[in-house]
């Protein structure tokens, strides 16, 4: 069976965008071929571990409709989810590994490492473990037993050849004299990602590992660890690190990486996976819409281009956009009552008119509070000359005498002002909202009423 999965660290606000990605690779996959996509969480690094960021990461997931069928929330057959709770199965194997003389332990101090790497630096040699403690500590359960702290690390076998095939980017092969003697469990007792990885991966029976590209110098690792234990190596594939537009990695300093950003800045799920699955992939028909059932049916693994891919925020921009178009009015309805609170302070019938008016504006679900703001508050209107305040007293006077009060007839009164006085539009945009620019304002004035329109521009000339 194919199974997949994804393991996240818990030290960062939330799920990163980065991650997001290659859940929607791992997830695509698993649907694919009918099999199980996991989400184990890799919580070992104790240090950084951040509170409540497991169940903001499985809450992201959640909402991006990624769905997982084992995990720690929902248990599964291979339990527990989290490293942390598997301590005692990391016990188990590294035991196993030293028995059979494939790690050993260290006792070199913080110090001394620091002094070897400066040395080969220094010699521009290539700086990794120089096996001190495998060659001269004869006696390490003594020093154990006598409380001297330590680690675990693999050991690399000298002048061979690690080989193994990505589906993404072909066969690959490392010399072992370029592979450092990782450190495998840490001096307070919790595996590194190396160890724990291998061992979760084999026996939670992950077929596929599918991660970001960053991971593939380490791969030569731990396909010497399977090799140690007699495992069979499954099958690998790297995916392209999203990227800047200048190509620096994906960063928080030119681009938000939090999922949840995106949706607080009122992008729609599916228009974030739609624009994630294109980057690295192309659909065969060269579609740019498609949604998750087509992606899954037409995505295959080897299709990805292995070079980095730019994250462009204004081309997700747009694709939002063309989601937000295709939304039924009662759904777009829903997701702008979810994100603008204040669109709750309208009467519903007046929410039901706006609609499709900031539909075809709106780029981000967020966009409705700044198209329809002078809906909730008198805009602050200053004439910036003479003829503006002329324009105002004008507008006031022609739509009191207004007896049909709907777009047609507000129109019309523009035309006649606009003709009469020589401006143009955005002129007219300003004397009634303070912009220049927004929702279709005939349209605009028809929903605000006459009364309310007529109690701006009242005060509006008084205070001329």
């Amino acid at each position: 069976m194919v199974r997949t999965r994804i393991a996240p660290s818990p030290t960062g606000q939330d799920l990163h965008i980065g991650n997001l990605y290659t859940a929607l690779f791992n997830w695509s996959v698993a649907k694919k071929n009918n099999g199980k996509f996991i989400i184990r969480v890799e919580d070992t690094d104790r240090e950084r571990l951040v509170p409540q960021a497991e169940i903001k990461i499985l809450n992201s997931l959640k909402t991006f409709g990624i769905n997982y069928d084992e995990g720690p929330d929902i248990g599964g057959p291979f339990t527990p989810y989290r490293q942390s709770e598997r301590l005692s199965i990391y016990s188990k194997y590294i035991r196993e590994l030293i028995k059979k003389g494939h790690a050993y332990y260290c006792f070199c101090s913080k110090e001394r490492l620091d002094e070897m790497r400066k040395e080969q630096i220094a010699k521009k040699q290539q700086p990794k473990y120089d096996k001190f403690c495998l060659n001269n500590i004869k006696n390490p359960e003594e020093k154990i037993k006598n409380g001297d702290k330590h680690v675990v690390r693999l050991k690399v076998p000298e002048k061979n050849e690690v080989r193994f095939t990505d589906l993404i980017r072909g066969d690959i092969k490392i010399s072992t004299n370029e592979i450092d003697d990782q450190v495998l469990i840490k001096s307070d007792g919790y595996p590194t990602y190396h160890f724990a990885v291998v061992i979760d991966d084999h026996l939670m029976q992950i077929s596929h590992i599918i991660r970001a590209e960053e991971w593939i110098v380490s791969t030569p690792k731990h396909v010497l660890l399977y090799e140690a234990f007699g495992w069979e190596i499954p099958i690998f594939a790297h995916l392209p690190i999203l990227r800047n537009p200048d190509r620096s990695k994906i960063s928080k300093r030119k681009n938000a990486v939090w999922v949840s950003e995106y949706i607080e800045k009122g992008f729609l799920p599916q228009a974030v996976l739609n624009y994630l699955a294109l980057l690295g992939w192309s659909h065969p028909e060269e579609k740019e819409i498609f949604s998750l059932s087509e992606f899954i049916e037409k995505f295959e693994l080897k299709n990805v281009n292995p070079v980095g891919p730019i994250f462009d925020l204004t081309k997700l921009t747009w694709m939002n956009q063309q989601y937000i178009q295709q939304m039924s009015e009662s759904d777009l309805k829903k997701e702008i009552l979810r994100l603008n609170p204040i669109a709750q302070k309208l009467p519903n019938k007046t929410l039901d008119k706006l609609i499709p008016l900031v539909r075809t504006r709106m780029n981000t679900l967020k966009d409705f509070e700044k198209l329809t703001g002078f809906f909730f508050t008198d805009p602050e209107i200053k004439p910036r000359n003479e003829k503006e305040k002329t324009i105002i007293k004008e507008l006031n006077k022609s739509l009191k005498e207004l007896n049909t009060w709907n777009k047609d007839a507000i129109f019309s009164v523009f035309k006649s002002i606009l003709t009469s006085q020589e401006i143009k539009m955005p002129i007219l945009y300003y004397v009634c909202t303070g912009g220049e620019k927004g929702l279709p304002l005939p349209d605009s004035l028809e929903i605000l009423g006459k009364e309310k329109i007529l109690s701006r521009l009242e005060k509006l000339q008084s205070s001329l």
